[in-house]
């Protein structure tokens, strides 16, 4: 019997979903590397359009903790919406998921915090039967050691733990995509090695 590639961590786009979890500007004093996770959330935004893939975007109780940071543009979301709970997954999001993407089956996640609202995100999502890829230069917390154990975490539960660069080559799949120019050029400044995993979290 053939293996389900998408559970080995293939990408299709027609069945993928972008998660934007709660940049908000807020945060910034508190978050570690707090501009590198704003610049890959850029560049999956921007990806997002060349692949056609809708993007959610999470406000955690933005009457109090105030809106995405502006910078990022988010004026495309195909949804951005209030919650309070930490999970991503609401009743809202998951009816938006079912109509705008039938042949769901990919989540690609990022924001913060790691090891907190990413994290009871990713338990919804695999409980949901869906495979989710967490950008490790994507997603960060206030501690490093919070953002380390996190990402161990997810990975022994059965999530993806990938990059941004990784992620995008693996929706791009061919040299010969249309989009192949443009995603190259987003992914021309790789994240710095000093945000990567340490080797005690792998």
């Amino acid at each position: 019997m053939a293996r389900n590639i998408i559970k080995l961590g293939a990408l299709e786009a027609q069945k993928t979903a972008f998660l934007l979890c709660d940049i908000q500007e807020v945060f910034r004093p508190h978050i570690k590397y707090f501009s590198e996770v704003v610049k890959v959330a850029n560049k999956m935004v921007e990806a997002a359009k060349h692949f056609q893939i809708p993007v959610y975007v999470s406000e955690q109780y933005p009457k109090g903790l105030g809106h995405t940071t502006k910078d990022i543009n988010i004026g495309e979301a195909a949804m951005v919406y209030e919650k309070t709970k930490f999970s991503m997954v609401t009743p809202e999001l998951e009816g938006r998921l079912k109509k705008d993407v039938p042949g769901l089956s990919s989540i690609v996640l990022f924001g913060i915090e790691c090891h907190v609202c990413i994290e009871q995100t990713v338990i919804d999502l695999i409980n949901m039967d869906l495979s989710v890829h967490v950008l490790a230069d994507g997603v960060s917390s206030r501690s490093l050691m919070d953002r380390e154990l996190g990402l161990k975490r997810l990975q022994s539960i059965g999530c993806f733990v990938a990059t941004s660069e990784n992620v995008l080559f693996k929706l791009m799949k061919d040299k010969n995509h249309p989009a192949f120019k443009q995603i190259s050029k987003l992914n021309s400044q790789p994240t710095p090695d000093e945000f990567g995993l340490t080797k005690s979290s792998l």
